[in-house]
């Protein structure tokens, strides 16, 4: 729900970096990073019973979804939560637009890309020394967890309270104006029945009730974690896989090609499915989108992890340019991609990994001397920092790290990882047919997916996870 806006219509893209536009992003900023700080309510007081009744999962699920298309609690009346994460397209933006409307008016553009709020279930809060519990504790992965491309949320509800007070989304001035606007609106009286009839008597209750609500309607697993794609359907025996798609995940896992699961893991780990992120950082070096309205502003550069909107890991150099892997479950349902949402098609996205290294003038613009500029979205001193591991360990002129005839198979396969397949009916009941589940097996050990043995299978074991994993699963 962070930062989704546009232009306003009869603004000049040109009066953007004036003195004036500038001071008036810069404050936009300033403001956000206040509500990164350390204002939030934190766990354990946050989750513990404040309210005069015992509120029900149910009915705070209820609650909030309520919140989360009501766009009455936007200071425009215009934007709800709904309006950037639209359900139709898995909780992500309904259009290709970089970045959406918002702002008092409606009309202000903001600074990203929205993300999909699905399979956010399990992430883990923000560290920069992130090591593996499962496997060898001495090795520092680096940065992960937390919410939004720069990980500033260490929760859903934290995450949550950003776009009600940002001034470039619902732009609220303070949780009393939420708490008023619900007081007197058409689900008070459920919201009296669920937290206690004195619930609106204290702003920070109310405001407490507003967080928690939504942070539950986040956890609804049908909703926004159902496991319901072709690849889910493939894990438990239920689905087979094109020879396209199995070639796609073939170049996804193997390391010398796609390298795709250094980042975004697809194996089975612990019974649990895979949330096709390992919830890491990583400098991709994406070209800059001049159709954000900041970027018309030389000197603006959006660094992830050490700012503008993050200021606490600002001196930090080495994490800049650094942003969240998303997962990529539901990622062909997309219409823009990336922090900064340069990229409209997902086919683009992937010759972008290809041709990056080995055709940067497809992808950045020129200097005047006929230079390219590569990178040309992060300061010079920074570029140091993008990632170099494969695909991207060419140079120019060398063979991409995977043909066209792969991008065909890996968008094959990416589509696998859209919810809403229904199985076949004859393969619903896999047990049935003992052969089919060896042949699959063996499809999958050929394709580097790590699954259960068969007898564990038949015991059903891997029908029974729902959550998938709960911490980054590899070293990047």
């Amino acid at each position: 729900m962070l930062n989704c806006l546009e232009r306003p219509r009869g603004e000049k893209s040109r009066s953007d970096s004036s003195p004036g536009r500038r001071g008036l992003w810069l404050g936009r900023i300033a403001l956000l990073t206040l509500l990164a700080g350390d204002v939030g309510l934190t766990a354990p007081p946050f989750y513990a019973n404040t309210f005069e009744k015992v509120p029900s999962v149910k009915d705070m699920t209820a609650i909030g979804r309520a919140l989360f298309f009501d766009s009455s609690l936007s200071a425009s009346g215009k934007m709800a939560c709904a309006t950037c994460h639209d359900p139709a397209h898995a909780f992500g933006p309904p259009n290709g637009l970089a970045v959406q409307r918002g702002g008092a008016d409606g009309r202000v553009q903001g600074l990203r890309a929205v993300p999909s709020l699905m399979y956010t279930q399990n992430v883990p809060p923000f560290t920069e020394h992130y090591t593996e519990d499962e496997g060898d504790d001495s090795i520092d992965q680096g940065p992960a967890g937390g919410r939004t491309w720069d990980g500033r949320a260490q929760s859903a509800h934290d995450q949550a309270r950003l776009p009600l007070f940002s001034p470039l989304e619902m732009a609220n001035t303070s949780p009393e104006a939420i708490a008023q606007k619900l007081q007197r609106g058409a689900y008070a009286a459920q919201f009296r029945d669920t937290f206690g009839g004195k619930i609106f008597n204290s702003t920070d209750l109310a405001f407490k009730a507003v967080l928690m609500a939504l942070e539950t309607f986040q956890q609804d697993p049908a909703q926004f974690y159902p496991y319901t794609s072709k690849y889910d359907a493939w894990l438990r025996h239920q689905a087979t896989l094109s020879p396209e798609e199995s070639r796609g995940l073939a170049v996804f896992n193997d390391p010398a090609k796609g390298n795709c699961a250094r980042c975004h893991p697809s194996s089975m780990r612990e019974h649990a499915f895979p949330q096709f992120t390992d919830f890491g950082y990583v400098a991709i070096g994406v070209p800059r989108n001049a159709a954000i309205p900041a970027n018309a502003d030389s000197r603006y550069f959006d660094l992830g992890l050490c700012g503008p909107l993050r200021t606490d890991l600002a001196a930090r150099k080495e994490y800049c340019g650094f942003f969240r892997t998303p997962s990529l479950r539901n990622v062909a349902m997309r219409r823009v991609f990336m922090h900064n949402g340069v990229f409209h098609r997902l086919k683009d996205v992937l010759r972008f990994y290809a041709e990056r290294d080995t055709q940067p003038q497809k992808w950045y613009p020129r200097a005047k001397d006929g230079t390219v500029q590569n990178f040309d979205d992060l300061p010079r001193e920074y570029r140091g920092n993008v990632d170099r591991e494969v695909p991207f360990d060419r140079h120019g002129g060398d063979a991409p790290a995977f043909s066209d005839a792969d991008i065909k198979d890996l968008l094959a396969f990416l589509n696998t990882l859209t919810d809403g397949f229904v199985p076949a009916q004859n393969m619903r009941r896999p047990q049935d047919s003992l052969q089919l589940v060896l042949n699959l097996e063996r499809a999958q050990e050929k394709a580097g997916i790590k699954i259960l043995p068969l007898g564990k299978w038949l015991e059903g074991l891997p029908f029974q996870m729902d959550r998938g994993n709960t911490r980054p699963a590899q070293k990047r």
